[in-house]
């Protein structure tokens, strides 16, 4: 087996995030290292680093799509701090409660995407990392001593529309709130874009009134950051094809798909859904087409380290 070149940079993760973590450790020409965990019997949780990691470098690729999710990424932060990492790096791929960014008034909720990444940011990372935010504010979420980014996975999506090779699309964002994003993306391609006219009703109802007569006779793209459960999304096809729309392809970096949305998105007619490997256990198959972000985390890990150098 050839030796990695970069002896002082160990890649770990947390459950959710392996498979990505594996990859982005190749790009990195650096060791991946599994954690040794084990659940007792009365539900608590055993992690151990399986190698000394004193003076290392360590990054963290940790998707948090539920509450253990969260709770491992922070132990991970912490353990690393315990045993003396020289730095601890941290890679969020997918944020759970993202779109949690602000309490509505008058009501008394807790914000949780600011409260989550809270969190987060008191494990005390150096550096924390994420893809396709819903919501920038999420990174204000400390006192300016912790070194954020976001990483915006648009040359990918660019990259990814243009294999297609789809003589006469058109860009649609699922409402008014992304359509800057899908606008840039368009001037990116050279293409037409349009916005759906999106209403919320409900903490997760919405609806769509119409699409703009400039897909007729094209294929829509619908791009958004995530789908969740998909009916923002499935009516927005469906207008899509109101107004002349050949075909529809939905475009999400983060392909949730809660409960039964995939089995409505397939009902709705929807044939390809085009989506990145940021949240857990997506694979391509008959509907869904994947692509990695793993390029995107190691070039930001790299550059990164360099800066800290």
């Amino acid at each position: 087996m050839q030796k990695k070149s970069r002896t002082n940079l160990i890649v770990v993760a947390n459950g959710a995030s392996e498979p990505l973590a594996h990859k982005v450790a190749d790009l990195l020409d650096c060791s991946f290292q599994a954690m040794e965990k084990k659940k007792f019997t009365d539900g608590e949780v055993y992690h151990a680093f399986p190698r000394d990691i004193t003076g290392k470098e360590m990054v963290i690729i940790a998707a948090t799509p539920d509450d253990s999710a969260l709770l491992e990424l922070i132990d991970l932060i912490d353990g690393c701090h315990h045993y003396m990492a020289h730095s601890v790096n941290v890679v969020i791929p997918y944020l759970g409660y993202s779109t949690m960014e602000q309490a509505k008034p008058g009501i008394q909720e807790i914000p949780k995407g600011i409260t989550r990444t809270r969190q987060i940011f008191r494990a005390r990372p150096h550096f924390a990392a994420f893809v396709d935010l819903h919501s920038e504010a999420v990174l204000n979420a400390h006192g300016g001593e912790i070194h954020t980014l976001h990483l915006q996975t648009d040359a990918l999506i660019v990259e990814k529309i243009r294999s297609l090779h789809i003589d006469d699309y058109v860009l649609v964002s699922p409402d008014y709130g992304r359509s800057k994003w899908v606008a840039r993306l368009a001037g990116q391609l050279g293409v037409a874009h349009t916005a759906a006219d999106k209403d919320r009703y409900a903490m997760d109802k919405t609806m769509v009134g119409q699409v703009a007569s400039v897909v007729e006779g094209k294929t829509a793209i619908i791009c958004d950051d995530m789908i969740r459960t998909g009916g923002s999304i499935i009516q927005t096809s469906q207008r899509c094809r109101d107004a002349g729309a050949t075909d529809v392809i939905l475009f999400a970096t983060h392909l949730v798909l809660a409960g039964e949305s995939r089995k409505r998105l397939q009902e709705s007619g929807i044939k390809k859904i085009i989506g990145a490997d940021t949240f857990p256990g997506r694979k391509s198959d008959d509907l869904l087409d994947i692509y990695s972000v793993a390029p995107l985390l190691a070039r930001a890990i790299s550059k990164q380290l360099r800066i800290r150098d």
